[in-house]
């Protein structure tokens, strides 16, 4: 592992202190901290409704936090369009649903954005997007619609369109909990190869394996808190919290 801690030189690209958010009465985040630096790919893991998907929905303001900071690449996240804009463009997002266009085909999904927000012209949009199918392994499927795939195919359609913004970040909220359990490891296999790119990476996920071999940083969360943290080796060998070990404990059985 000798060349993975470069990133520890590097000034965090997201710092996150004291995070609140509820809803109504219902206390989701209970003062996060946490602070990611560009190249580290860290993995966040914990029961349902503990408020990681929550969490990872405030670095681009799809949801709004209610006390506490989030800087994203030097901009904070405030009221002011202008900065969220910024921050999203920076940002790519994966979610659980591919939330592609049905009515548009592969390349079309992957081009909109960048003709339309980066103002980039046709030729070149189509290229990129053509490099980044290659790069998700379905060059093929270019001109063909959503419908026409799987849901392996469409989640790796999904990436490719986060990618075509060419975001410093990728955000994934659970990119496999939707899929069948074969075509869990064409999307994992992806999400590898850009993290051994040095991709700044934030994973909400239940797949611990990939988060063993991948992770450079475990948070795990319960009830809107950050109960624990550390390295892959640190909290599969040697967790220090009863919660992380009984959770371990359930889901590694499986």
């Amino acid at each position: 592992m000798t060349n993975k801690p470069i990133y520890e030189e590097q000034e965090p690209i997201i710092k996150c202190h004291d995070v609140h958010k509820w809803y109504g009465d219902f206390h989701v985040l209970r003062g996060i901290d946490m602070n990611v630096r560009k190249g580290e790919v860290v993995v966040i893991f914990g029961p349902s409704g503990s408020g990681k998907s929550t969490f990872i929905r405030t670095l681009n303001r799809l949801e709004e936090h209610q006390r506490g900071q989030i800087i994203v690449d030097g901009v904070e996240l405030t009221h002011d369009i202008k900065n969220i804009e910024a921050i999203r463009k920076e940002t790519g997002m994966v979610f659980q649903q591919f939330n592609l266009f049905p009515h548009l085909t592969v390349m079309q999904n992957i081009t909109l954005a960048p003709l339309q927000v980066k103002k980039v012209n046709k030729v070149e949009a189509e290229k990129t997007a053509m490099e980044l199918l290659e790069r998700v392994g379905i060059p093929e499927q270019a001109d063909k619609f959503p419908g026409q795939l799987s849901g392996g195919q469409q989640q790796r359609v999904a990436i490719a369109r986060a990618l075509a913004m060419k975001p410093k970040i990728m955000l994934f909220d659970e990119p496999t909990s939707a899929l069948d359990p074969e075509m869990i490891k064409e999307v994992l296999d992806v999400m590898i190869g850009l993290a051994k790119s040095g991709m700044t990476m934030i994973v909400v996920t239940h797949e611990m394996g990939f988060a063993r071999s991948v992770a450079d940083t475990l948070y795990f969360f319960d009830e809107g808190q950050i109960v624990e943290t550390g390295s892959p080796e640190e909290i599969y060998n040697n967790p220090q919290e009863d919660r992380t070990k009984l959770f371990l404990s359930q889901i590694l059985q499986h």
